[in-house]
């Protein structure tokens, strides 16, 4: 008689898993339960369950552990390259889909928006990440590319690079976007000081800055709801006006 494969430990809760994935999505999956599935994408002869519960336990959040380092995935025990590759896939996949989607779709028309579309690209970023969100004329998303990357300062942001950019994708405008880690979406002066900066360098071009938005934990700060844009707008013109 032909030798059959004895089923490796595991096969039938990860088939369990995939299954109920497939009838109802993640719908009554637990957080752990979802890293374990993509685990199993990287592992396909290994059970996962242990590792995916001490992720989730060090990452705190399902959002946590998608944001981690490779290199921090990786000091958990059983955790190697291979096996987070389903991790890792899952979050490029998410941010390049969440971005497509925006891309010549309808104007954004509230700061509210642009934070519901861009919060899970930012959230749980361990560094503060600068990003442009550029708009044709009509206020249509052309194109989204983060700029700058670290700790944000006067002196690390570059205007030119930021125009630069914008005229790439011959932009009519843009919306800044950058995140907090900390939490705490409250600008501080570097913060003041950018805005400032890059309205006026872009001003100076033919672009418009609509908006300036600080992510932090599920809350933001929006420049243009606080009136600061508009005055910084005025600011410009006062000055050209004084130079007349």
């Amino acid at each position: 008689m032909p030798d059959r494969k004895k089923p490796h430990k595991g096969e039938g809760h990860r088939k369990r898993l995939r299954e109920k994935f497939l009838a109802s999505g993640l719908d009554g999956f637990h957080d752990y339960e979802v890293i374990e599935l993509l685990l199993t994408l990287g592992t396909p002869r290994k059970d996962c369950k242990d590792q995916a519960k001490a992720a989730l336990k060090r990452f705190k959040t399902l959002q946590g552990v998608l944001e981690a380092l490779p290199e921090e995935l990786q000091e958990i025990k059983g955790l190697g390259p291979k096996n987070i590759f389903g991790i890792k896939l899952i979050q490029a996949v998410a941010e390049r889909f969440l971005q497509k989607k925006l891309i010549r779709k309808d104007p954004i028309r509230s700061s509210k928006e642009l934070f519901d579309y861009l919060y899970y690209s930012l959230r749980d970023k361990k560094r503060e990440v600068f990003k442009a969100v550029f708009l044709d004329a009509q206020n249509r998303i052309i194109a989204i590319e983060d700029l700058f990357e670290g700790t944000l300062t006067a002196s690390s942001i570059y205007p030119r690079e930021v125009v630069q950019s914008a005229l790439r994708y011959h932009a009519a405008g843009l919306f800044l976007v950058h995140n907090h880690p900390s939490g705490e979406p409250k600008p501080s002066r570097d913060d003041r000081l950018i805005t400032r900066v890059l309205i006026h360098a872009c001003r100076v071009m033919g672009i418009t800055v609509h908006e300036h938005l600080i992510i932090g934990e599920n809350t933001y700060f929006s420049f243009a709801d606080h009136g600061h844009i508009a005055e910084m707008n005025r600011e410009y013109e006062d000055r050209i006006r004084s130079h007349g």
